[in-house]
């Protein structure tokens, strides 16, 4: 991706454009799936995944910028979202409880993500042991190369979306609340708010 990027810096194409870019694909992989094109589906994922591996590339060698970080962030999980969404609108009956179980891991999972790390940004703390950025970034058991492989499983294997929703929901329960013990063990150990200059709103 440095190397694609390298070349694509030349053109007149932003970071911000190829991560609307990566949007649009991702949406398109929900759309075709709700009418029943898996194959299609399969490919405007794995276009999705180019996309966002391509624009932080690109920020990386042109600079990045808080807009970039943000829409990064938040088109991602509209993208995660769509995708057991899609397969329930296709299958109600079959899907419908499956889709909603991953649904509610996925938001278990974006809650104790994103909370972490807007309570480590008031607190002062920063990582870059999963590569720079725009947020703290606490890992987990599910993350995003592990959700990727199982879409792409779902959008091969249509008929088997159930189970496999199934079981990446219980994976990323489990994330879930391996991130909360992590959380808790990080924030217990810090001073509290009324120590800092910095205060923290519960």
């Amino acid at each position: 991706m440095n190397r694609v990027a390298a070349r694509a810096r030349r053109l007149p194409v932003s970071a911000d454009a190829v991560t609307v870019a990566g949007l649009v694909a991702g949406l398109g992989a929900a759309a075709a799936i709700v009418c029943g094109a898996f194959e299609w589906a399969l490919g405007l994922i794995i276009l999705n995944r180019l996309a966002d591996g391509l624009d932080g590339a690109l920020a990386r060698q042109r600079g990045a910028t808080l807009l970039g970080g943000y829409i990064d962030i938040v088109f991602d999980f509209i993208f995660y979202g769509a995708i057991p969404l899609a397969f329930a609108l296709v299958d109600p009956q079959q899907n419908g409880l499956a889709a909603a179980c991953l649904l509610f891991s996925f938001y278990a999972n974006g809650a104790t993500f994103l909370a972490f790390s807007a309570v480590a940004a008031e607190a002062g703390l920063a990582t870059e042991a999963q590569g720079k950025k725009t947020i703290y970034y606490l890992a987990g058991l599910a993350e995003g190369a592990e959700t990727i492989a199982v879409f792409c499983l779902m959008a091969l294997l249509p008929w088997a979306f159930a189970p496999l929703a199934f079981a990446f929901a219980a994976l990323c329960t489990v994330s879930a609340g391996a991130r909360i013990v992590a959380a808790w063990q990080t924030l217990s150990r810090l001073p509290p708010p009324s120590q800092r200059s910095a205060k923290i709103r519960r």
